[in-house]
């Protein structure tokens, strides 16, 4: 007994050094070698290895000495042919799966970097522009200088960090709410503990220094030159502010009263409290010469060519307003609504009374899960949202958590079949769900499912919501000849629009329905080649001083999280649900960052990273 419990315990050691090195794992930085990246996975499997097999045991070693070989500098093309025989090898004869995966693996990697295997074997190093990046600048698609602003906080000058945030981002307010934090995916601080709750680190800022209230910078002299910009959301108002402040006149068309978009009409108030976000607004609208043209619809009040012959460029950030319907019998049928559409309506003051009602929701991302939780607010006697797979809930898993804590019911493996109506009213009465099985995994690591052998059953509900996705309206602009793709605009990466002259295009009606971070980078990315466009070459910038970077000594400290209300008292009204960090909070929490933009990966000579 004695044994075993040594065991155990070295076993449970073991098992806090695993813990320690996934973490390492996910904090890779962006823009690292990848042979590096599957040596060292290679290596894992070696490590793995019982060497009871000689393919594993000597096999897997022989691979990794070539990958050296080539890493270094010492190989030839012939030594790409080596080791696919080898791994093939290795695969077919291993007599378990680390000898297995580890072959496949590297396989993997000679079909999916083969240009990366040819630049080390020609010239010695990675291809142009493989280098290791600073994270958390790198994964925010606006590229906003976290480290930077982080550090004022921790000066606590709040101004000077909102200044900051909008070198590349004019909603501070809006995404310290709801952003999705991309930025803190691979943050370097896993290899320590946690990563740095930027977001909430943004909110304290935001909330200490509101954005109406501190300085845009100074506007250039005027070019004369006029931008239309269709669509007043986060797309087309990050381009009307770049814009606005190079000097160009910029006249923005809105469809609804007020501007924001999917920011104002499919954020729930309990996300993004509307005074919040119209500060982020105002700031943008006195940035410079920027007019707004309300209850204006292009293809309605004002056509496509009309603007082409009024305004030097263009830019179409129309957004994904539009909820999609389900091609199926009865997706008409009355108290059947996209989640979008029931958002909208929510938001303009026209939400259904949901009172003793049974709500199903179809579907499992952040919209899906902003609607579920407004169901709920709108006193649901029950909502249940069902997804085929687990995969599907693509929803933040902060939002998934609060659905639950606010009674929303969660059931997967169920496909949607179809909708049953009351034949007098035509209200939906149940819809009918097929139970899955899972299957194997695509290629992209997503699992598959099919139909499992149980029956369909049949669940009533009272009131169904479309979580399926949403499309932009692009009607007007097709028939005008713009080229449009399966429904979304055709737009390169410098949002050109192709086969067009200063028309250009960025968002959602680009991408499909995205977040309002990347719809913020691609209005950003507009701006700037539509002032190239013109002729100009004209850069924004701020007047603040990033703080120097003091040592970090790299202590263990725990993650501040943003703390919110009970949720029993939540679900009783639409009231904002986060609580405010602490000073002491958000003054140890600014002191875990890195500041990895003068330390580690992605320094330049001389200073800052770029």
């Amino acid at each position: 007994m004695r044994k075993l419990a040594k065991r155990g315990n070295m076993n449970e050691r073991i098992d806090v050094v695993l813990r320690k090195f996934h973490s390492r794992m996910t904090s890779y930085p962006p823009g690292m070698c990848p042979l590096t990246l599957y040596r060292s996975l290679l290596q894992i499997s070696m490590n793995q290895s019982c060497g009871k097999c000689i393919p594993c045991r000597d096999g897997l070693y022989e691979v990794d000495w070539l990958l050296k070989s080539i890493l270094d500098g010492n190989a030839t093309e012939n030594t790409m042919a080596e080791i696919e025989d080898k791994c093939r090898m290795i695969a077919s004869s291993a007599d378990c799966a680390v000898g297995v995966v580890g072959a496949n693996l590297i396989l993997e990697s000679l079909r999916d970097f083969k240009d990366e295997y040819m630049s080390h074997i020609r010239n010695g190093k990675c291809i142009e522009n493989v280098q290791q990046t600073i994270p958390c600048i790198t994964l925010c698609p606006a590229h906003v200088d976290v480290p930077g602003y982080i550090a004022m906080i921790k000066e606590g000058d709040y101004e000077g960090a909102v200044k900051v945030i909008r070198n590349s981002n004019p909603f501070p307010t809006a995404c310290a709410f709801v952003c999705e934090h991309p930025c803190e995916r691979k943050c370097r601080r896993r290899l320590i503990d946690a990563p740095v709750n930027i977001r909430g680190l943004k909110k304290y800022a935001v909330d200490h220094a509101n954005a109406d209230a501190v300085a845009t910078p100074k506007t250039n002299v005027s070019t004369g030159k006029k931008i239309a910009v269709v669509g007043g959301g986060p797309s087309g108002m990050t381009a009307a502010y770049y814009l606005a402040l190079m000097g160009h006149k910029v006249v923005i068309f809105e469809e609804h009263e007020k501007l924001g978009g999917m920011l104002r009409y499919g954020i729930p108030e309990y996300r993004l409290p509307k005074e919040r976000l119209d500060q982020d607004i105002k700031a943008i609208l006195n940035a410079g010469d920027i007019e707004v043209r309300y209850n204006t619809k292009i293809g309605r009040d004002l056509s496509y060519g009309e603007l082409r012959k009024e305004y030097d460029a263009l830019y179409l950030g129309l957004g994904a307003q539009l909820g999609n319907r389900m091609p199926m019998e009865n997706a008409d049928a009355k108290n059947v609504i996209p989640a979008a559409d029931f958002l909208q309506d929510v938001a303009n003051g026209k939400g259904p009374d949901l009172t003793g009602r049974k709500v199903v929701l179809i579907g499992g991302g952040n919209v899906a899960m902003d609607a579920a939780r407004t169901a709920v607010r709108l006193n649901a006697e029950s909502v249940h949202v069902f997804t085929r797979k687990r995969d599907d809930y693509t929803a933040l898993r902060s939002e998934i958590e609060g659905a639950m804590q606010e009674g929303v019911r969660f059931r997967t493996l169920l496909s949607f079949l179809n909708i049953e109506t009351d034949n007098d009213t035509n209200e939906v009465k149940a819809v009918w769900l097929q139970p899955e099985i899972l299957a194997q995994y695509d290629d992209n690591a997503m699992m598959t499912t099919e139909h499992s052998s149980n029956y369909p059953y049949r669940f009533l509900c009272d009131y169904l919501i479309l979580g399926v996705g949403q499309r932009s309206d692009v009607a007007h602009f097709e028939t005008e000849g713009l080229p449009v793709v399966r429904g979304r605009i055709d737009a390169d990466e410098t949002c050109a629009v192709s086969g067009t002259d200063g028309v250009f295009s960025g968002g959602d009606c680009v991408t499909g329905p995205s977040t309002a971070i990347n719809a913020i980078a691609a209005g950003q990315v507009a701006a700037y080649n539509i002032d190239e466009y013109l002729g100009y070459h004209h850069k924004v910038s701020s007047d603040t001083v990033i703080p120097a970077a003091y040592p970090n000594p790299c202590i263990p400290t725990g993650r501040a999280e943003i703390e919110e209300k009970d949720p029993f008292e939540r679900r009783t009204n639409f009231d904002y649900v986060e609580l405010s960090m602490t000073y002491e909070e958000a003054m140890r929490e600014s002191g875990r960052c890195l500041r990895c933009d003068h330390y580690g990966c992605g320094v330049m000579e001389g200073g800052r990273g770029e």
